[in-house]
């Protein structure tokens, strides 16, 4: 019987998925912008999955899509979620899988007339990649009352501020700031996800339990050393960026590989001049980005890339200039969560896999709200942000059914959702 439903859910899942596909900016591949038409019909019909799920739904201020099951204000919340915005030419799972299988949650617990002592609400955020303005995260800022109403200036590569593009959307920015659920007694945030790596089908797992969201530093490193002939400078006289920079690489990589600890790190570009194939490099700029989950790890090989870079410097008679141009600390997903997350996995027959996210997600920002937990579905082949996207339909309906025992799970355990002060908390109701 639990295989049944689980291909159940599963089908309408990934027939759901395969219809928000086709809301889309450019015709034959799926790219959806912040606030553009195709985000609006996307919206549209999320608010339409919504309502068949028994949720109230609404766009909210900054373009989210919020679906509620109770409006009770003075009970507590709890949040599931994640974003329909994609980059460009995307895949249909990373991002839309969290909405459209918290919505399958809710319908679940609804059809097995689950009584919750809490709130539920499902937001489809509309801003996780950043991909139309130079800012992203902008939904769930807002949600967690962190959003910087100075953003609302910047533009977008036609010169549309997100101000006038919101209005465009219906959105009234001057509301915005009632967005925030700091005032609510909110029992956690979770996040359904692809894994957006290998790790979870190396194991041969369809789900896995995120430890935390790995804190990263970008850096752009420029290396000058002198151009030159490449038939007239003799090897012994040469200052050649490029082969300063190639030895730079490699000491990125060992930094990685000494530190352990989840530690990753790429250099991903590399640009040089004059960029002849009969000059001499005389200037190289590559970026390096580091990722850990704990920000002590990822400052410690840092500072072990720092050095090298100063050593080769001076070994090969080149200047070396390291600029930081982003860095956001590492998140860890609440221990409590986990272990719920686990106990799900666990009562599925499974056995549980921890893993981090070094990606980053909408629960980045959702912590001053309080307690943050996410749920990772395999991947085929770890790839993601391409057409390339591949999850399986069993995939699918396990990681829907894990979320609803989860959800279950936290509606027995007072700990989550009731007031020190308030043994007995509200009365519990169904998901209607």
């Amino acid at each position: 019987m639990q295989d049944a439903r689980v291909a159940e859910i599963g089908a309408a899942l990934m027939a759901r998925l395969d219809a928000l596909a086709r809301f889309t900016d450019e015709p034959g591949r799926l790219t959806r912008f912040y606030l553009t038409p195709a985000h609006r019909a996307a919206a549209d019909q999320l608010r339409g999955w919504m309502e068949e799920a028994g949720l109230t739904s609404e766009i909210d201020a900054i373009g989210n899509v919020v679906g509620r099951a109770g409006v009770v204000s003075d009970r507590p919340l709890l949040i599931l979620g994640s974003h329909i915005d994609t980059v460009r030419d995307a895949g249909r799972y990373d991002g839309a899988l969290g909405v459209l299988g918290a919505i399958a949650a809710v319908e679940e617990l609804r059809r097995r007339g689950a009584a919750l002592p809490f709130d539920v609400e499902v937001i489809a955020f509309g801003d996780e990649e950043g991909a139309r303005f130079p800012a992203t995260l902008s939904g769930s800022r807002a949600v967690a009352g962190s959003f910087d109403l100075a953003t609302l200036d910047v533009v977008d590569a036609e010169g549309v501020s997100l101000r006038q593009a919101l209005e465009a959307f219906g959105c009234d920015p001057a509301d915005i700031r009632a967005l925030s659920r700091r005032g609510r007694r909110v029992v956690g945030y979770l996040e359904l996800h692809i894994e957006q790596g290998p790790v979870l089908e190396a194991e041969g797992l369809p789900v896995g339990v995120v430890t935390a969201i790995a804190g990263a530093v970008r850096v752009t490193a420029t290396l000058r050393g002198v151009a030159g002939h490449a038939g007239t400078v003799p090897m012994a006289m040469r200052r050649d960026a490029l082969t300063a920079a190639a030895e730079l690489v490699l000491a990125v990589e060992e930094a990685a590989q000494v530190n352990g600890g989840g530690l990753v790190a790429t250099v991903g570009q590399l640009t040089l001049r004059p960029g002849a194939s009969n000059s001499i490099p005389g200037e190289v700029v590559l970026s390096i980005d580091l990722r850990a989950e704990r920000d002590h790890v990822r400052d410690a090989a840092l500072h072990l890339i720092e050095t090298a870079a100063r050593a080769i410097a001076a070994t090969r008679q080149v200047m070396v200039e390291l600029r930081a141009t982003y860095e956001a600390p590492a998140v860890q997903c609440d221990a409590g969560l986990q272990a719920i997350l686990a106990r799900a996995v666990t009562a599925f027959g499974l056995p549980v896999c921890h893993l981090q996210s070094g990606a980053g997600h909408d629960a980045l920002v959702m912590g001053p709200l309080g307690r943050i937990g996410m749920l990772f579905t395999r991947c085929r082949g770890g790839v993601s942000h391409t057409p390339a996207e591949s999850i399986t339909l069993e995939d699918a309906g396990v990681s829907v059914m894990v979320l609803c025992s989860a959800i279950e799970m936290l509606a027995d355990d007072e700990s989550f959702w009731v007031e020190p002060e308030s043994p007995h908390g509200g009365g519990a109701s169904h998901v209607s």
